[in-house]
């Protein structure tokens, strides 16, 4: 009998580590806004102090070499969430605010990531920036999330009193989506904190009621996108910085740090950390004249094609199954965290689209050698530029001007090279133009197309006929 006992015991043993180690992982998506490309301590930083997000660096990988597949806000995201270049399906533009457009953003043929993790019986929450759909066809709990937190457009003011409009029903103009009340779950809400810090506290409350099941979690913060505005704490912390409007955007990336600590140190409260993945990044690179941010030995900012706009910082951490203090110098981009994450949750199955992003996870490991990407690209219709970079060498096309830069020993991109390089020259310009055959026109107008959409559209806003939404 005893024996029978034990025996009982140690099976119900393996079936415990078995469980264990077939659990799937969570994974936390942090995403900043026009965030420098120097101002993180992993890239240096003796101005800017970000020991939260450099503690997932130190716990994991940094890509030295980590890009964004566009230069902008909103097509930046459509290509994350999406893992294809948005160019694709023609999302090459930053959105108009256009509460009653469907077209007007993610178009509904694209699965995002959380379609994908909620068929793998994932929790999905996104928290924060959205900016890829006001339309109520387009809105996250349409495009595979449970829960959504946060606001639509493509900034927001940071202060509660600034919130005077209600919901997108009252907006007359674009800007009027910086200044609605914050969404939570349909209703519209008055929040009373500094708006980072509503964004991380509702984060940490998504992690303690879901730490028992598998969680994805999309954190997209507007910090330190304008406005520059701040806390009087952050500021007096960051009072070492003379220049009144870069302490207050180091005031701001400091309190999106605070956040992510927090997101940190719930995940080892309760004890997932090791199973958690987290990645973050920028959306772009730093517009310096406007926001104060700063892309160092970058040239370019955000907007340009230039290593400023589109190479930013990124780390990942996966404590189960990254080594610490990685710094992984392959090129990579924001469209591996669709396959990366599909794969680590045994999602695949669910992919439908062909995606352009590849699992990182066996380059990191060692179980791949050689490149995850020999090729990557990138294209502005509008503003007629053409970008393909190798491993070493990137081509540059800004209408009749055309560049040739030696990215492993010119990181600024001082020299063009393209007197001396014409196999080079040939060779990426014959890769990008058979990358481009499978790329489409704009489907949507831009950001600055506002009176001329809306001479197209003369019923572009809500009115008080219109039920309200």
């Amino acid at each position: 009998m005893i024996k029978n006992i034990t025996y009982f015991f140690l099976f119900l043993g393996v079936i415990s580590c078995s469980t264990n180690e077939e659990k799937l992982p969570n994974v936390i998506v942090i995403i900043s806004d026009d965030q420098g490309y120097a101002d993180v301590g992993f890239h240096g930083s003796k101005e800017i102090f970000t020991p939260n997000i450099d503690r997932i660096a130190n716990n994991g990988v940094i890509f030295s070499e980590g890009y964004v597949s566009y230069a902008v806000c909103s097509p930046s995201r459509a290509g994350l969430i999406t893992g294809r270049y948005q160019n694709r399906f023609g999302y090459t533009r930053n959105i108009l605010l256009a509460p009653k457009d469907s077209t007007m953003g993610l178009p509904l043929t694209e699965q995002t990531l959380s379609d994908v993790l909620g068929k793998a019986n994932y929790k999905t929450k996104a928290i924060g920036k959205w900016h890829l759909g006001a339309h109520e066809s387009l809105v996250p709990e349409r495009r595979g999330f449970d829960e959504f937190f946060g606001f639509i457009i493509g900034g927001h003011r940071y202060f509660p009193e600034d919130l005077t409009i209600n919901d997108l029903t009252e907006a007359r103009r674009q800007m009027d989506g910086y200044i609605t009340r914050i969404y939570d779950n349909g209703n519209r809400i008055d929040t009373k904190k500094y708006l980072t810090e509503e964004l991380s506290n509702n984060a940490v409350k998504f992690i303690e009621d879901n730490s028992d099941n598998p969680f994805f979690l999309y954190l997209s913060y507007n910090a330190p996108h304008t406005p520059l505005q701040a806390t009087k704490k952050d500021l007096e912390r960051n009072k070492h910085i003379e220049v009144e409007k870069r302490r207050t955007y180091a005031a701001m990336v400091s309190s999106m740090d605070d956040g992510i600590g927090l997101i940190l140190d719930k995940l080892e409260e309760k004890k997932i950390k090791d199973n958690t993945i987290v990645i973050f990044f920028s959306d772009n690179g730093g517009v310096e004249w406007y926001n104060f941010s700063d892309n160092g030995v970058l040239r370019g900012i955000k907007g340009d094609f230039f290593e400023g706009g589109i190479r930013v910082p990124f780390t990942m951490q996966w404590p189960k199954k990254i080594k610490p203090g990685i710094t992984y110098d392959k090129p990579i981009i924001a469209l591996d965290v669709f396959a990366t994450v599909a794969s680590a949750a045994s999602a695949e199955k669910y992919i439908k689209n062909d995606i352009d992003g590849v699992d990182l996870l066996p380059y990191l490991t060692g179980d791949k050698f050689g490149l995850p990407h020999e090729y990557l690209y990138w294209q502005n219709p509008d503003k007629d530029i053409d970008v393909v970079r190798d491993e070493r060498y990137k081509y540059l096309r800004i209408k009749n001007d055309e560049y040739i830069f030696d990215l492993k020993n010119d990181i600024s991109e001082e020299t063009n090279i393209i007197n001396s390089s014409k196999p080079i020259y040939n060779r990426l310009k014959s890769q990008f133009k058979e990358w481009e055959k499978g790329m489409i026109d704009p489907v949507f107008m831009d950001l600055g197309m506002g009176k001329e959409y809306n001479k197209l559209n003369p019923d572009r806003w809500y009115n008080d006929s219109n039920p309200k939404k």
